[in-house]
């Protein structure tokens, strides 16, 4: 493990740096994220891909299939958790987020133009909405966009745990500033 940092404000900005490696780094840990939202009473769970961040703004933005469940989730709904884990450092984030969903604008179609060349678009372009049984092979649809869909995730506040042999230590970074917590 890393050497530890004490700063509260040096362990939000230490947040945020890695939080934007992520995107550039494939195999960074962050890269991938569980996002957590409610379909009625239930808790849904799944993986998504941080695709860009705005640290300044404190939001993080991947994208979806606007035919996902997920996407219908976030409308009635549009808070959730966002769960990040880095073994190297020993750090745990759950991010409280407040989710807006785009399927149109200048936002998405910006995002569209740079990611409908790669392998990726593919996802976005199948007739069927996601967790459709698949019966037979279906061509891509032709459609200038597909489902795509931009999420931005707002965040609220910041559970950072850090699981170290010296010892667990815990803070919330929010709008009032950071505290230490009890891990």
């Amino acid at each position: 493990m890393s050497s530890r940092i004490d700063s509260l404000a040096q362990i939000d900005s230490r947040i945020w740096q890695d939080l934007q490696q992520a995107v550039t780094q494939p195999g960074h840990e962050w890269r991938t994220m569980v996002l957590a939202t409610v379909a009625g009473c239930t808790a849904q769970a799944r993986t998504v891909v941080l695709r860009e961040v705005r640290a300044s703004a404190r939001e993080l933005i991947f994208y979806t299939d606007a035919r996902s469940a997920k996407v219908q989730q976030m409308r009635d709904d549009p808070l959730g958790t966002l769960l990040c884990w880095s073994s190297p450092i020993g750090w745990q984030l759950r991010l409280l987020v407040e989710l807006e969903v785009e399927t149109s604008g200048l936002n998405v179609s910006s995002r569209w133009a740079k990611l409908k060349l790669t392998p990726a678009a593919q996802d976005y372009l199948s007739p069927l909405p996601p967790g459709s049984p698949v019966t037979a092979r279906h061509e891509p649809e032709r459609a200038s966009r597909g489902h795509f869909a931009v999420v931005t995730a707002r965040v609220l506040s910041t559970d950072w745990l850090e699981l170290h042999t010296e010892g667990q230590r815990r803070a919330r970074f929010d709008n009032s500033g950071a505290t230490w917590l009890q891990p």
